[in-house]
């Protein structure tokens, strides 16, 4: 009699591998190099596609049975807030200025990076790391419509969030971001899975959901918390994916080293120059607070990184260049980017405010080496200036950085008396730089960076050609109002704005009237 075979089940590993791998055909009648056409451009050496695995195994029924799950969840919260009017229940019509700038900043943010996603992932010639990719393409989109259909509820009610992919494309304030965006896009498929898996999803995302959402939470914000806690389950894959891609290429071949160091430096510093934004929403733009900047930057990026380093030395790869510079400001960064905003605030989509008394001494009590010190007086300054009805506002535009686009506004590592400024020439032309990371950038990479739109220039030069309002006495109102934001209304100093107003009339945030009282 016949023995019967029992065969053993293969694992998720195996099934994975199976479902993934060896998918693809030889080609016949084209060579590789027209398939894949940017996969040899930037240098890397893979030697074996099928060493690659997502550490999720991850396949497309699983994903939409994922994603279909969470969005049931998260569409019943959202629409119950709406029901209930749940802009009132927000803890101060100040906190729906944080929505305005995640909205027009890191929501356009995933719109762009959705396209570039898409186009890497046609473009990588491993089966498996092909597909894990187009999987982060569509979550990423996902977020982008997450953020808008969260916040459109405050579309109906507040100004300063009508045109925010408008804005996105021309506003000077949110040039950073779109130019991170651009860069990451315009990149080969492989430093473009390294810029935003391992720079800015592995190293940096955490603190955009989960201290600034926790927070969010804190003010009564249902709508907007989970729809970021459930992007936040998808941007833990792209983070693993991520980090992933950097150990396989560096496995892959010793020559890939250097090449992958360059990367890391780069996009950590280019997404840590995004930072400045999360920052005010976690120190300034929410009335009620949980944990600080400074707090939340030691426990989701110092912590986690310097673990994650020392697991890569072995591997070849070094703390990103920047990353002193980094840690150092964390002690300067939300404070000197809320004093630059609150200057420029009729040149902003949203509006800005000098922290009531309790808030300073928050901050005191959160910066105890830093912010009585260099901040406080500051502040205090514009507070007597608005009670006196003279509200400061610098009527100058903002020098930008060659390479990040922020306004030259950051102080030296260590000496935050001066004002970080760095110049170098490139075909008997200038260009300055807010830091030695981005002149290092920009001398790998000269001839992509020259080309960059900066906003402040774009104006200087179309005042200078003739090409502005010749009525605008302000180049800079001009440029405002040509991009469709309205002066006065999604500009400005929040206390004498509509929003304020209004919301005092409809009786919203009794919860933090009474605190106050």
């Amino acid at each position: 009699m016949d023995k019967r075979v029992e065969r053993q089940k293969p694992d998720i590993a195996r099934r994975y591998a199976a479902m993934t791998h060896d998918l693809q055909w030889d080609t016949s009648y084209q060579p590789v190099e027209k398939i894949f056409p940017f996969a040899r451009y930037e240098g890397l050496r893979v030697h074996d596609w099928k060493q690659w695995e997502d550490a999720f195994h991850m396949t497309l029924d699983v994903w939409w049975r994922q994603q279909g799950e969470k969005e049931k969840r998260l569409y019943a919260v959202m629409d119950a807030y709406a029901q209930n009017n749940g802009q009132l229940g927000v803890s101060d019509a100040r906190y729906v200025n944080m929505v305005k700038l995640l909205l027009q900043s890191f929501g356009q943010l995933n719109a762009t990076l959705h396209r570039a996603l898409a186009h890497a992932a046609r473009n990588l010639p491993g089966d498996a790391l092909r597909i894990a990719v187009q999987l982060q393409a569509a979550e990423t989109l996902r977020h982008a419509q997450l953020d808008t259909h969260a916040a459109s509820i405050y579309n109906k009610y507040f100004n300063g969030l009508h045109q925010a992919p408008r804005w996105f494309e021309q506003a000077w304030y949110l040039a950073p971001v779109k130019s991170f965006a651009d860069d990451a896009a315009t990149a080969g498929p492989f430093e473009l899975v390294v810029a935003v898996g391992f720079g800015f999803d592995a190293l940096l995302s955490d603190l955009l959901y989960v201290p600034v959402m926790s927070a969010a939470a804190h003010n009564g914000d249902l709508s907007l918390v989970s729809a970021s806690f459930s992007a936040h389950a998808d941007t833990a894959r792209h983070k693993s994916l991520g980090i992933a891609a950097v150990k396989f290429l560096l496995q892959q071949d010793p020559a890939n080293r250097a090449t992958i160091q360059r990367w890391v430096d780069k996009w950590f510093w280019r997404s840590f120059r995004l930072m400045p934004l999360v920052a005010m929403m976690q120190d300034y733009l929410q009335p009620k607070r949980t944990v600080s900047w400074k707090e939340a930057w030691t426990a989701f990026v110092e912590a986690p990184a310097n673990e994650l380093f020392a697991e890569l030395a072995p591997l070849g790869l070094n703390e990103p260049a920047g990353w002193e510079a980094a840690c150092d400001a964390r002690e300067h960064l939300s404070h000197q980017a809320w004093n630059a905003f609150y200057g420029h605030a009729d040149a902003l989509a949203f509006h800005t405010w000098v922290p009531l008394p309790a808030e300073l001494d928050w901050l005191d009590r959160k910066y105890p080496d830093s912010f009585d010190r260099w901040y406080r007086p500051r502040l205090a300054h514009y507070a007597q200036r608005e009670a006196a009805g003279r509200p400061y506002r610098n009527r100058a535009l903002p020098m930008q950085c060659q390479v990040c686009q922020q306004p030259m506004i950051f102080t030296e590592p260590g000496s935050p008396r001066w004002i970080a400024y760095r110049e170098t020439q490139h075909d008997g032309e200038s260009f300055h730089f807010c830091s030695d990371p981005c002149r290092s950038i920009f001398s790998a990479e000269p001839g992509k960076y020259v080309q960059a739109r900066l906003p402040s220039h774009e104006i200087l030069r179309a005042q200078h050609e003739g090409r502005a309002d010749p009525g605008a006495s302000d180049p800079l109102q001009a440029s405002l109002a040509g991009c469709g934001i309205v002066a006065g209304r999604d500009t400005g100093g929040f206390a004498t704005s509509e929003d304020a107003m209004n919301f005092e009339t409809w009786g919203g945030g009794q919860d933090m009237k009474e605190a106050q009282l």
